[in-house]
């Protein structure tokens, strides 16, 4: 078993939304580094960092925080957050992610999302989902659609996705 603890940004700063209400915020820490050394002290080896701020904005907006991370650990770090365009995609791993997640472009775009995986690999791109209900919820947790967690998953799976992060809330 292989325990990937996760950071949710905004404004720079660890937080959780309660329910995905970005009116119910709570900062846990000012300086997300020293959260990434924690756990990588711990024995830690994978990080999992949300952009809200960029999940919101629907482009990445907190680059720099994955940066100054994966200069200064040596966590493997899984990015995602308003990943949305292919300069997206390669600003995060330019930014030092070793894997970048896409969560409401593969619910609205899939066939998008299955170039970037034939292109970029199943080593290098995970699904991200986020689930109320049964159903994936998109845009930071601010939109609902219909589509099924199990069909939404395996739809991808049989075209060779390996890697998928699931949040339900």
């Amino acid at each position: 078993m292989e325990i990937v603890p996760a950071i949710d940004l905004i404004a720079g700063k660890c937080v959780r939304l309660t329910q995905g209400d970005y009116r119910r915020q709570t900062t846990y820490a000012e300086d997300p580094l020293e959260v990434a050394r924690r756990f990588e002290s711990a024995g830690l080896k994978r990080l999992h960092l949300v952009d809200l701020d960029g999940a919101k904005a629907r482009h990445i907006v907190n680059h720099r925080v994955l940066e100054r991370i994966a200069r200064n650990t040596t966590l493997q770090v899984d990015f995602g957050g308003g990943v949305k365009t292919r300069a997206d995609l390669e600003l995060a791993f330019r930014c030092g992610a070793a894997q970048v997640g896409v969560g409401t472009l593969a619910a609205r775009e899939p066939g998008r999302f299955l170039e970037w995986l034939g292109e970029f690999g199943p080593e290098r791109l995970l699904l991200g989902a986020d689930v109320r209900n049964g159903k994936i919820a998109t845009h930071g947790w601010q939109r609902s659609s219909e589509l099924d967690l199990f069909d939404f998953l395996a739809a991808f799976v049989e075209k060779g996705l390996r890697y998928a992060v699931v949040e339900c809330g």
